[in-house]
């Protein structure tokens, strides 16, 4: 398979790299020299497209949310995790659906705060809850036999460091087993689904 993987040079995108090196992964993102894109940005995603060509499957470790206490938070602090995680991924399924072939696949990234909530995590819950509901909505619709699921992780155990004191009794995951839930998704048949690992 030829998959587009936006956010591939992050943590969680490395190990999906990984668990699907047997395909052939054109690894896009803000840093990446060959395949750059701003996912929140339609030109952007779209030059991305027109430069990979037709792909059977694009998977999404990428988009950025705000974290900070609710008493502080701004409506442009809360646009941060909207404009990028929430339409950056909805924009890269809505213009990348047009560039697969049939049966592909589209897998976007969620995470365990849609149904856990943490402190100074009101962005986090609300983006990842949307990005569920979208991925349910548009699996009803989408044509050609094509799929869309996304995957939620914990906390990865390689971001405790960074990360840890978020989330207070939450077991972590190893970015490679959160990576499985990606092949499944790629690779598999279901649609519309979200896959919890927790």
């Amino acid at each position: 398979m030829k998959i587009l993987l936006v956010g591939g040079s992050g943590t969680l995108g490395r190990a999906i790299a990984q668990t699907l090196s047997h395909h052939e992964i054109l690894a896009a993102g803000r840093s990446s020299a060959q395949y750059p894109v701003d996912i929140t940005d339609d030109a952007s995603v779209e030059a991305l497209l027109r430069k990979t060509g037709k792909l059977d499957a694009i998977v999404s470790a990428a988009g950025a949310l705000h974290f900070g206490p609710l008493s502080e938070m701004k409506p442009a602090d809360f646009a941060i995790g909207l404009n990028d995680k929430l339409l950056g991924q909805v924009r890269l399924a809505l213009l990348g659906q047009h560039h697969l072939f049939d049966g592909g696949s589209i897998t976007l990234t969620t995470g365990i705060v849609s149904a856990e909530p943490i402190r100074a995590g009101a962005n986090a819950s609300a983006v990842n809850r949307a990005i569920e509901g979208f991925v349910a909505g548009a699996a009803c619709e989408l044509p050609r036999g094509l799929r869309i699921n996304a995957v939620s992780p914990s906390v990865l155990s390689e971001s405790m460091d960074a990360y840890g004191a978020f989330f207070p009794g939450f077991e972590p995951v190893p970015a490679a087993r959160a990576a499985l839930a990606y092949r499944r998704s790629v690779e598999g048949v279901q649609s519309g689904r979200t896959f919890e690992v927790w």
